[in-house]
């Protein structure tokens, strides 16, 4: 299947990987390289600097900006994820969507190499499946076992509760959850949502979040705001 990603450009500290394949010997990553625990499955994806991906978690098509991490036993594909996105256990982003409009919803259809049925694989599909991709903003905090659908955008600050399934657009700095996901409240109120995104932390260099990183352990949103703005 073809690469969509591989020549996308990368900013500094990000990297692309093709397939990931791990060393005989991995080594903890150093100096922001991105770490991939060796039983992850990572195609056609980019990782920007600090990012982790957990045990067991596949990604296909997927670019993760800086410092956001996945955890174990979760799956990503056809996904953009901010930065500091914190992605809990067995999340499922954007998970397999079949042919319901079809008499057959099995993937043979689509997937005919694989038993045999037909020299081609259905691109057409598959380019279906890339039009509805996921985005997530930054700083969005994804529950566990919360599964986000196809063509859903979460915004900036928000969190997706344990076990919700998301079936519609999420606005920034809101909290949903159930099944399907509503929204429970927002964190902050809007003139304290309007000072961070207009602080735009998460785009701060890595010296700059150092020296604020006693005001983040510290102050609460409100008080970050007046100090930083």
């Amino acid at each position: 299947m073809t690469l969509k990603l591989a020549h996308r450009p990368l900013e500094p500290g990000y990297r692309y990987f093709d397939r990931y394949v791990p060393s005989d010997e991995p080594r903890p990553a150093e100096g922001g390289e991105p770490a991939i625990h060796k039983d992850a499955q990572v195609h056609d994806t980019i990782l920007g600097p600090w990012t982790r991906i957990g045990a067991r978690t596949s990604f296909s098509e997927v670019s993760m900006d800086a410092y956001s991490y996945i955890v174990n036993d979760a799956s990503a594909a056809y996904a953009e994820i901010g930065k500091f996105c914190s992605i809990a256990r067995d999340a499922r982003i954007n998970p397999g969507n079949h042919p319901t409009w079809r008499a057959a919803q099995h993937h043979f259809s689509y997937r005919a190499r694989s038993y045999e049925l037909g020299s081609q694989d259905d691109l057409d599909f598959f380019e279906w499946r890339r039009s509805h991709r996921v985005v997530l903003g930054h700083d969005v905090w994804i529950g566990h076992g919360a599964t986000v659908l196809p063509g859903v955008t979460i915004g900036t600050g928000s969190v997706v509760g344990a076990g919700a399934v998301v079936s519609k657009d999420v606005a920034p700095f809101t909290i949903v959850g159930g099944v399907p996901a509503k929204p429970i409240r927002e964190r902050f109120p809007k003139a304290v949502q309007d000072g961070l995104l207009a602080l735009s932390w998460w785009d701060w260099t890595h010296d700059r979040l150092a020296g604020a990183l006693e005001d983040f352990r510290h102050l609460d949103a409100d008080a970050f705001v007046e100090k930083h703005a």
